[in-house]
């Protein structure tokens, strides 16, 4: 299954056509369009270069594109900036980076304390393989599925209970597929994340439509809406703060002071 979760700047190039509709661009709609986006002569027109050199932009045939044809071609398939800073990933990797021989620990003390410090602040850190290594009291009240040993991603597509934590499940996988695709170097990836994205192309539709769709964008930020089944209707902010050497993320959520779900967060803490 792991074979399905690498992308290519080919695959990439195909899928993003297709989410660009003739109109967006100025083009004629015309009546014989088979499929949905544009067609592969249109992308050569509108970026400056002939449909050949496309052709084998998308075949694989030409692995190495300048900035300059990049650039034209994240124009005419109107990408926005993490989007093209995937393009130039997939055209471009970079080589894999030398990890120390001395590793951080996974779960180390003094993360865990850090959060315990938190009491009214729900907080949890995940591993590079995806899975949770730290948490506090609070997150784990919060959702179940941010407990340690627990993968959030996959709950979120696999347990029945994160589609009525979340009443706006749709937009969350979304955000999370787009977001997960910003931030994975597939080189460099833990094999524990991997078997997971290969895992839920098969076991979830929705994963898969998603993750085919190659969506790209980045949130370390937002705001997410979550209907706790103690407390009710809460409207969190969140933050995400990478920890490079320990191969960690941290995930925060708090509310608005003096909101009604700051007051809900308070509930569920004294619970």
């Amino acid at each position: 299954m792991v074979h399905e979760t690498a992308d290519t700047l080919g695959e990439f190039l195909r899928a993003r056509r297709g989410q660009v509709s003739p109109e967006q661009v100025g083009l004629p709609a015309g009546a014989r369009r088979r499929v949905p986006g544009l067609r592969r002569e249109e992308v050569a027109q509108l970026a400056g270069i002939s449909p050949e050199y496309y052709l084998r932009l998308e075949q694989g045939r030409n692995l190495n594109p300048s900035d300059q044809i990049l650039a034209a071609l994240a124009g005419a398939l109107r990408l926005d900036e993490d989007a093209v800073a995937y393009l130039h990933r997939l055209a471009h990797p970079a080589p894999p980076a030398r990890r120390p021989r001395t590793r951080t620990r996974t779960t180390p003390d003094d993360l865990q304390t850090l959060l315990d410090s938190w009491p009214q602040t729900p907080a949890y850190a995940q591993g590079a393989g995806g899975r949770v290594v730290a948490a506090n009291r609070l997150a784990v009240l919060l959702c179940p599925f941010f407990a340690v040993g627990h993968n959030p991603l996959r709950a979120a597509f696999l347990e029945p209970e994160m589609r009525s934590l979340y009443p706006q499940w749709d937009d969350m996988t979304a955000k999370a597929v787009s977001g997960l695709r910003a931030m994975l170097n597939i080189d460099d990836a833990d094999p524990e994340l991997l078997e997971t994205i290969g895992e839920l192309t098969v076991a979830s539709k929705r994963f898969s439509t998603l993750w085919t769709r190659r969506e790209v964008r980045r949130r370390d930020t937002g705001l997410t809406r979550l209907n706790h089944p103690l407390v009710g209707e809460l409207d969190l902010h969140y933050e995400k703060m990478l920890r490079p050497q320990a191969r960690q993320l941290v995930i925060i959520y708090y509310a608005d002071q003096d909101s009604t779900s700051a007051e809900r967060l308070a509930l569920l803490s004294s619970l």
